[in-house]
């Protein structure tokens, strides 16, 4: 295969793709006997003459004679396909078991049954369609299940968001298409294989992972619903066994832990055990909701609305007086806030989008920065009681009953109080009540915050205006804790534990906790057999 870049396609125009690849290679349509998207990208810079930018790989006639050409940018590629590694020469009597079936569960699962391993999946949580039924109680009822949640059950925090696959993974590229294909195979659209911000967005991910568990059963996998770990049985800092639901005794050699970031019960159990876990730092803040529409045009100009564009997105970083920095997170175009508590009395939130991303309003995390010091104490779970003690102040002021503590942006800057909603109005449900956001958020969050709200309307026009929503308070933008591992990517104080993805402290997001999932998958491999 060649591999073409930079081919700019202006908004425009409408010529077969094809068409462009022959017009830059200088051969004739016909020579070309087949070809792939491998990168679509979009270059917005001038908002008067948007582009598409494509990278393209071909297979052609005469692949030596384009070659030689130098100035036509075309380099020769293979194909990277994930293969399994060889397996070690440790016996494994017992089925490995994998704590969590969020996508480094799935993925570490999915890898383990193909390679014959016969995982066992257990998920404290229920499966994806009665998780739904629970979760829109909730909204709509205020009727909370501490299992079944936005945070727990079947296809982890990820299930109810916009569903995007970006990562910072640099060393991965062959665990990235794994992952990008067994979602295609699952049911998303092929555009993932090679857009530059994929996404899914939850509407596709709830059949697309039933379809994964599926395959995980006909792999000779298991997957166990309702099934919480309540106790490790260790002998000589050694996995012996496992208690699920205080009940039922499991004994194994491998234990998994893709926990996530918000089960905090299992933390405290953990770090019972002697488990060594150390605390991480992590970030807390607001969501904040804008009209769609006002995004797309500060975004794309007059192209705003374009079909071959879609919802616009921002990526927005400021570093504060204070020293600390403050940025956007999880931005989800066309989205909604959504009520994500995994704790009776506490409110959380978090952001949403289907995969059209047709709602009125854009949200995003405004976060900021908080490091160790801010805990006040050294135990291991002080970040945890940090974040309790945030959203809990959440849920106080806004009335003890789930409505979520807002302000207008104007109001928030000048710390004045809110009245009436303009032009964006909430997607929060239950509902919202307005209060001072600084009530539930440390001084320096707010006055970080309001210093980014400035720069970042300087950024965006509009940004910052009056009638912006701000929702509070979003806390989980990552694990608090760490799961101590070490090279071998087991505890480094008890043999046969495996803490994984994101709330072990070792990814942030859906690829990067797959990707991670697949990599503790091949290091037990490489181990037993």
């Amino acid at each position: 295969m060649i591999r073409v870049s930079n081919i700019n396609v202006n908004i425009e125009d409408n010529r077969d793709l094809i068409d462009m690849v022959a017009g830059k290679l200088k051969i004739l349509k016909t020579d070309i006997i087949d070809f792939k998207i491998r990168k679509e990208s979009i270059d917005a810079r001038k908002k008067d003459s948007i582009f598409l930018v494509y990278t393209i790989d071909v297979n052609i006639k005469n692949e030596e004679r384009i070659l030689k050409n130098k100035k036509l940018y075309a380099e020769k590629v293979e194909e990277k396909r994930y293969l399994l590694p060889a397996k070690g020469d440790v016996k494994l009597d017992k089925r490995p078991v994998i704590v969590g079936s969020g996508p480094c569960g799935l993925f570490c699962g999915l890898i383990l049954a193909e390679a014959g391993y016969r995982p066992i999946i257990l998920e404290r949580g229920r499966d994806v369609d009665a998780r739904i039924k629970d979760v829109q109680n909730f909204w709509k009822n205020r009727v909370f299940n501490k299992d079944s949640n936005v945070q727990f059950g079947e296809g982890g925090a990820g299930t109810f968001s916009d569903g995007k696959l970006t990562t910072l993974v640099k060393d991965a590229e062959s665990r990235m298409q794994k992952v990008l294909e067994e979602f295609v195979e699952a049911g998303a659209k092929e555009e993932i294989l090679y857009k530059n911000k994929p996404h899914i967005g939850t509407d596709m991910l709830v059949n697309i992972v039933k379809n994964i568990r599926e395959k995980i059963i006909t792999l000779g996998g298991e997957v166990r619903f309702e099934s919480k770990l309540t106790d490790i049985i260790l002998e000589n800092d050694k996995v012996k066994a496992i208690k699920i639901n205080d009940t039922e005794i499991l004994e194994t050699d491998i234990l998994v832990l893709a926990i996530g970031h918000s089960a905090r019960d299992t933390f405290e159990f953990i770090y019972s055990k002697g488990i060594k876990i150390e605390q991480k730092p992590f970030s807390i803040g607001v969501r904040i909701e804008h009209k769609q529409s006002m995004i797309d045009k500060a975004q794309y100009g007059n192209y705003a609305g374009h079909k071959k564009l879609g919802a616009a997105d921002y990526k927005l970083a400021y570093h504060a007086k204070n020293g600390r920095s403050a940025y956007t997170f999880c931005m989800c175009p066309g989205g909604e806030v959504v009520a994500a508590a995994s704790e009776e009395g506490m409110v959380v939130t978090n952001g949403m989008s289907k995969n059209s991303r047709n709602k009125d309003n854009a949200n995003s995390a405004l976060l900021v920065n908080v490091g160790v010091e801010d805990f006040g104490s050294e135990h291991p779970l002080a970040g945890v009681e940090f974040q309790r003690k945030w959203e809990r102040k959440a849920f106080q002021i806004a009335g003890s009953n789930y409505n979520a503590p807002a302000q207008l942006v104007g109001d928030f800057l000048k710390d004045g109080k809110s009245e009436n909603v303009g032009a964006v109005k909430p997607s929060y449900t239950p509902n919202i009540k307005f209060t001072d956001l600084r009530e539930c958020l440390p001084e320096y969050v707010s006055e970080t915050i309001k210093e980014a709200l400035l720069d970042f309307d300087k950024k965006i026009k509009g940004f910052a205006n009056d009638d912006v929503l701000m929702t509070g308070v979003e806390t989980r933008s990552s694990s608090p804790i760490r799961i101590v591992r070490g090279e071998n990517m087991g505890s480094i104080n008890i043999l046969g534990i495996y803490p994984a993805g994101e709330g072990a402290g070792y990814a942030g997001g859906i690829m990067s906790a797959a990707i991670d999932g697949i990599k503790v998958a091949e290091m037990i491999m490489k181990k037993y057999i």
